[in-house]
C-alpha cells in the first residue's frame, strides 16, 4: 500500500502545480486534470510490482551494500556505477523499511512530474494558451518512454532530463546562472546530459548566456558531489568518475539503440566504424555551430529549441556504443517542440517510435521490429529539423546587452 500512497501524494502535488500555474481556473480544466492525473498514477501503479534485471542485479544490491556500510557512511566506497547524487537517494532508501523497489520507482515518478512541469514551462515560452500548456504537461506525463522508464523499468532518466529541460527553460528566460546550474545538476546525475550540453555554445552565440556564466557549472558540480567526498570518498575518484568510466561503455557498436549503427552489419571492423561515427558527430556539431554563429544575430527562441532537439538527437544517433535509453532527451524535447511548432508534429512520433523499439528489445528480450526502422524514423526527424531551422531565424538583428 505504501507505493500507492506515494503515488497519491505525487498526484496531489501535480494538481497543486497546475493550480499554481493558473491552469485550473475553470471546472472543465479542473475535472479533466484530476481525471488525467488519476489515470497517470493508476497506470504507474500497475507497473510498480515489476522487476527488471537491472533492478535485481544492480539497484537493489547497491541499496543493500550501502545499508551494510552504514547508509550515508557507505558513500565513501565505490558502490555502483552511477554518480554520487543518485547514490544519495539509494543511501537514504537503505534506512527505510519500505521495499526499495517502490522507493526507487517513486523517486523516478516524482521526477516524471518535475519533467512534465518543465515541458509545460518550456512551451509557455512560445504560447500562453491554457489548453496547450495542459496538453504539453499531460502528453509528457503519458509519453510511453516516460511511463516505462521509471515506473516499469526503475530507471532514473527522468531526473537528469528534468534538470536539462529546466536548464533550457531558464536559458530562454534569460536566467543564465540558473540555467548553467541546472545543466550541471543534470550532468551530475548522468553522463548522458552531454548529449544536450553542446547547445550552450549556441546560447552564447544568441547572448542568452555569457562565457563567465559557465564558471557556475564546475562550482555546482563540486557542491553536489562534496557530501560524498566529506564522507570519505577520494576526491579525485569522485570528481573524475566519468573519465574513469569512459572505457566501460562496451565494445559493441550498438546496444538496442536506433542509432546509425542499426544499419550496419559488422564484420570485425568495429574500431574503424566507431572512429568514423565519432568524427561524424564532431563534424556535425562544427557545421551546426558555424551556421548558428553566422546567424547569431537572428537566432529566435524557436531556433534555439530546434537546435536543442537536433543536437540531442543527432549526436547519439551518430555516436557508437549507444544504449536503448539514450534518446530519452529527444523524446521529451520533441514534445515541447511540437507544441511550439505544430507543423513539426511528426517529430515526437518519430522519436518515440524509435525509442520504444529499443525499450521493447530490452524489456521483452526480443525485437518487435528491426532496429533500423527506428533509425530511419530518427533520420527523418533530424532531416526535418535541419530543413525547418532556417525558417526560425528572425529578420531583425539582436541588440547587444
Amino acid at each position: 500500500m505504501v507505493e500507492y500512497f506515494g503515488l497519491l501524494i505525487i498526484g496531489v502535488l501535480a494538481l497543486s502545480i497546475l493550480w499554481g500555474e493558473g491552469l485550473l481556473k475553470n471546472k472543465t480544466a479542473l475535472f479533466s486534470s484530476v481525471a488525467l492525473l488519476i489515470a497517470a498514477m493508476v497506470l504507474r501503479g500497475l507497473c510498480m510490482q515489476h522487476e527488471t534485471l537491472d533492478y535485481q542485479n544492480f539497484l537493489t544490491r547497491w541499496v543493500q551494500l550501502l545499508g551494510e556500510q552504514g547508509g550515508f557512511a557507505g558513500l565513501r566506497w565505490n558502490i555502483g556505477n552511477y554518480n554520487v547524487p543518485y547514490l544519495y537517494f539509494l543511501a537514504l532508501f537503505s534506512y527505510c523499511s519500505v521495499r526499495d523497489l517502490y522507493l526507487i520507482k517513486l523517486l523516478s515518478v516524482l521526477f516524471d512530474l518535475i519533467l512534465a512541469w518543465g515541458v509545460l514551462r518550456l512551451v509557455r515560452c512560445y504560447s500562453g494558451k491554457h489548453a496547450k500548456l495542459l496538453a504539453a504537461f499531460f502528453v509528457t506525463l503519458f509519453l510511453p518512454t516516460v511511463v516505462l522508464n521509471g515506473a516499469y523499468w526503475a530507471q532514473c532518466d527522468s531526473i537528469y532530463t528534468a534538470f536539462a529541460v529546466w536548464s533550457i527553460y531558464f536559458a530562454l528566460k534569460n536566467r543564465p546562472v540558473l540555467s548553467v546550474s541546472f545543466i550541471a545538476l543534470s550532468f551530475a546525475f548522468k553522463l548522458q546530459a552531454v548529449f544536450v550540453m553542446p547547445v550552450f555554445l549556441i546560447f552564447i552565440f544568441a547572448q542568452k548566456i555569457k562565457w563567465q556564466h559557465l564558471l557556475v557549472f564546475p562550482a555546482t558540480y563540486v557542491f553536489v558531489v562534496l557530501p560524498a567526498i566529506l564522507a570519505g570518498r577520494p576526491a579525485a575518484d569522485t570528481l573524475l568518475l566519468y573519465f574513469k568510466q569512459a572505457g566501460s561503455v562496451g565494445s559493441g557498436l550498438n546496444y538496442n539503440s536506433p542509432s546509425a549503427y542499426a544499419f550496419v552489419k559488422t564484420a570485425g571492423n568495429e574500431a574503424l566504424l566507431a572512429r568514423i561515427g565519432i568524427i561524424a558527430a564532431f563534424v556535425f556539431l562544427l557545421v551546426l555551430f558555424a551556421f548558428c554563429f553566422m546567424q547569431r544575430r537572428h537566432l529566435s527562441d524557436k531556433a534555439l529549441l530546434v537546435c536543442t532537439l537536433v543536437i540531442c538527437t543527432a549526436v547519439p544517433f551518430l555516436l557508437p556504443h549507444m544504449h536503448d535509453r539514450y534518446f530519452f532527451l529527444s523524446d521529451v524535447f520533441s514534445v515541447a517542440l511540437a507544441f511550439a511548432v505544430p507543423r513539426l508534429l511528426h517529430v515526437p512520433f518519430c522519436c518515440s517510435f524509435a525509442s520504444l523499439l529499443g525499450y521493447h528489445a530490452y524489456l521483452r528480450m526480443r525485437y518487435l521490429l528491426p532496429m533500423r526502422y527506428g533509425a530511419c524514423a530518427l533520420l527523418l526527424a533530424i532531416i526535418s529539423l535541419l530543413i525547418a531551422l532556417p525558417a526560425f531565424f528572425t529578420s531583425t538583428r539582436r541588440s547587444r546587452p
